[in-house]
């Protein structure tokens, strides 16, 4: 592969910046240590958190792409923080598959956290700050012009495939997956990948025996031992 190099930054977000590169059909994605939670009212540091990012979001996108059929944005991981991606745009909505109750879910449908659903769900939330990514189903999706039939059939036949790749994949780590969020995005030429990340910033993990949970939750709830956490996963999923 020819050499990539960032022209410019094309986007700033809560956790990553992207970059436009000298491949047009590539941007390159640098994560940061920045940490908000509660759509943007907390903010804090979590030290470390954007090597764990890359690396283990990098790492498992692989193994998707792989073992499980999923497309994902994934081409080159280039340093500890930064990857070369597929350029995508991101399909506006928040993809979020559950299976076991926890945080908004058990709000509010009053349901006690840690009560393992009958099956997964899944949930869409319309990506948009100003709004606090409201929730949104499909007649509201397909009315708005966010997403057609066949895409949205598309997400959510990927959507449960990561899902029982990684709840079995994470089950070997003795973790078990309760929820995550994930996004996807469409190629210059339409295509539905998955893209974004996937990492204790955007699942819930807890661990199988004492039900210790090793994700951003921590650093929602001022539970402490936050970069613990982190660095607990990414030697789980990475073996160092």
């Amino acid at each position: 592969m020819a050499t990539i190099e960032k022209t410019r930054q094309l986007y700033e977000g809560k956790a990553k910046k992207v970059y436009e590169t000298t491949d047009e059909n590539c941007y390159i994605v640098s994560y940061k240590d920045d940490a908000t939670a509660l759509n943007g009212k907390k903010k804090g540091t979590i030290v470390g958190k954007g090597v764990v990012n890359n690396r283990m979001s990098n790492f498992l996108m692989e193994k998707l792409e792989k073992e499980a059929g999923v497309p994902t944005h994934y081409v080159q991981e280039i340093s500890d923080r930064e990857t070369i991606v597929k350029k995508v745009t991101i399909v506006p909505l928040e993809v979020i598959v559950r299976n076991v109750a926890a945080g908004s879910f058990t709000k509010r449908f009053g349901v006690e956290e840690g009560t393992v659903l009958k099956q997964p769900t899944l949930e869409y939330c319309y990506k948009c700050d100003a709004l606090d990514d409201p929730m949104i189903n499909d007649y509201q999706l397909i009315a708005l012009g966010y997403s057609t039939k066949e895409e949205l059939a598309t997400i959510a036949d990927y959507a449960f495939r990561v899902n029982a790749f990684l709840k079995n994949y994470f089950k070997q780590l003795n973790v078990d997956l309760i929820d995550f969020k994930i996004e996807f995005g469409k190629t210059t030429d339409g295509t539905i990948i998955l893209a974004d990340e996937i990492s204790p910033d955007t699942c819930r993990f807890w661990d199988a025996t004492t039900h210790e949970k090793l994700d951003k939750d921590r650093f929602r709830r001022d539970m402490g031992g936050v970069e613990d956490a982190y660095k607990e996963m990414m030697k789980r999923v990475l073996g160092e």
